[in-house]
């Protein structure tokens, strides 16, 4: 990029900012009282968004001026092939902070939202229509809340925001500050990054088709995208595929994707994808995806029947949607394709409602390739313990992609000692750890041809794979047989070996015997004396 594309535009005066977290937090306290919580990152979100792509405008008009193309600023493509949105002057951020003290803010909020979807066939869909009218926020507070969002300064921040999932960024920070009230709902769960990454490492989607059939603000698509980038894949190579249910969200995901000039297939509209999948003939080659928990209530026992998706089975799952999530992403796999998705830890051993039968089925057909525990309070929103699952149509010897035969054989890893806290109450999976796992099942499916060209490459650093105790364990179909089709990690990989200390026993046993002997006297003592203080108080035998 050039270095003038660097600069901000010369009508804007350089601010003194405060951290983008900080700001996000104040434009909440802006809308309390007026708004529900549960609507707090729409309406930030689009505010947000508009000052976003207005900087990212505003940076390339003054690229053009500085580039002696004065006469090309109110052309659009030299915008969009820049992949930089065209905004006429209605649509600018400064055009609406400029007339904050107005009485139809909100009018023009939503005439500039209009305006850029209009403008923009990538952005049809995307975008709230009237929504900050039918907010009906008080002039004051837009305005409030419009000076707080000013304080973002997009162009210092670019390497920290528009490079990574700026709509998930925002999504996941009002999902946690307020999960206390829109948890109870049951439903949105942002999936958090180091997840994602993980998932992304592990799949490699690095060419074809990528579906997530519950994909939420989109954040599996970016967190793909950026994997590929950051491998030195083409973003080119890869088609976009989701659906979302929620019609505020699917405008969020359509948002996400847009801002970073990307296309993608979500469907003509938000909709229910047991009941209206959007795209029923899709055959994806990596599938990424978070369902809802323990989704209850999700069909009639009448209904889905004789779906397709569910051909094979004695039913279609008639507890929670944990197993229907299963059977609908299995059914949209090529025929060498992978599917990676989150679970609540109760999908890898329950026996309710005809799970157990259902799970047995999909080990008897060799579909399970992995199972991964992983460690608790990674989600900011819930305290459900979750697992990682990964499903393959065909284990068989692939050379092109360099996968051994795998036939009979699923990797369990159990990651629950890994992450490190962040907070008092948060934790994430470090860079190190992410890295291993991932090394692990590369190790694991690769040709021995494979795991030597990604050593060389500096991919991964190990040379083969092995059973560890306590952590790994590569098992027969024969061995989960014998477990009755569990499959939780810790049945497989046992405990971790502990190191000896060079102690011996005898000594050990005698140290012990002696501690619990002097424990045992001291209890006798303190209970001597409280027999005696209670008897002083008049409340003896």
């Amino acid at each position: 990029m050039a270095e003038s594309a660097k600069k901000p535009a010369k009508s804007k005066a350089r601010k003194n900012t405060k951290g983008f977290e900080e700001t996000l937090w104040d434009t909440a306290n802006q809308l309390r009282g007026s708004v529900e919580s549960s609507e707090y990152k729409h309406v930030v979100l689009s505010l947000v968004f508009l000052k976003f792509i207005s900087d990212k405008f505003e940076t390339r008009r003054q690229q053009l001026i500085d580039d002696g193309q004065e006469a090309f600023v109110d052309m659009d493509v030299f915008y969009q092939n820049d992949n930089v949105f065209y905004l006429p002057e209605p649509a600018r951020w400064n055009f609406v902070k400029d007339r904050t003290k107005q009485d139809d803010i909100a009018l023009l909020v939503d005439t500039a939202l209009s305006t850029i979807e209009k403008s923009n066939p990538a952005l049809k869909g995307a975008l709230p229509e009237n929504y900050f009218s039918r907010m009906a926020l008080e002039t004051k507070t837009l305005a409030s809340l419009i000076d707080a969002i000013d304080n973002i300064d997009t162009l210092a921040n670019e390497c920290d925001i528009s490079e990574q999932d700026l709509v998930g960024r925002v999504y996941e920070y009002f999902l946690g500050k307020f999960a206390a009230t829109e948890g109870k709902g049951g439903g949105e769960f942002y999936t958090p990054k180091c997840v994602v990454t993980l998932l992304a490492e592990m799949l490699e989607p690095y060419k074809g088709k990528i579906y997530d059939p519950c994909c939420g603000s989109g954040g599996m698509f970016v967190q793909s995208l950026k994997f590929i980038e950051s491998h030195k894949g083409r973003s080119k190579d890869v088609a976009i595929y989701g659906q979302e249910l929620t019609a505020t969200t699917y405008k969020l995901a359509k948002m996400n994707l847009a801002i970073r000039g990307l296309s993608g297939n979500l469907g003509e509209r938000p909709a229910n994808t047991f009941f209206a999948d959007q795209h029923p003939d899709l055959k994806a080659d990596f599938i990424m995806a978070n369902p809802p928990f323990n989704l209850k209530e999700w069909r009639n026992e009448a209904e889905l029947t004789k779906d397709p998706r569910f051909s094979g089975f004695r039913t279609p799952p008639t507890g929670n949607a944990n197993y229907a999530w299963i059977l609908h992403m299995l059914s949209k796999l090529s025929e060498d394709g992978t599917a990676g998705f989150v679970l609540a830890n109760g999908s890898m051993s329950s026996n309710t409602s005809g799970e157990g039968e259902i799970r047995q089925k999909l080990i008897e057909d060799d579909r399970v390739e992995c199972m991964i525990a992983l460690p608790g309070q990674l989600f900011y929103t819930t305290q459900i313990p979750v697992c990682l699952w990964f499903l393959s149509k065909n284990k068989d010897a692939n050379p092109t992609m360099g996968y051994r035969e795998r036939k009979g054989e699923t990797l369990f890893i159990d990651a629950r000692e890994m992450g490190s806290m962040i907070s008092r109450v948060h934790k994430e999976l470090t860079t190190d750890d992410i890295a291993r796992i991932a090394d692990t099942y590369h190790v694991w499916r690769s040709s021995p041809e494979e795991i030597t060209r990604r050593r060389e490459a500096g991919i991964i650093g190990l040379s083969e794979y092995q059973d560890e105790a306590g952590y790994c364990k590569s098992a027969t179909l024969e061995e989960i047989a014998a477990n009755d089709y569990v499959l939780t990690p810790g049945r497989y990989v046992g405990a971790a070996a502990i190191e000896d200390d060079g102690i011996p026993f005898e000594v050990k046993m005698t140290d012990l015997t002696q501690k619990l002997f002097s424990q045992l006297d001291e209890a006798q003592k303190l209970d001597t004396a409280i027999r005696k203080n209670m008897e002083v108080l008049g409340y003896g035998e």
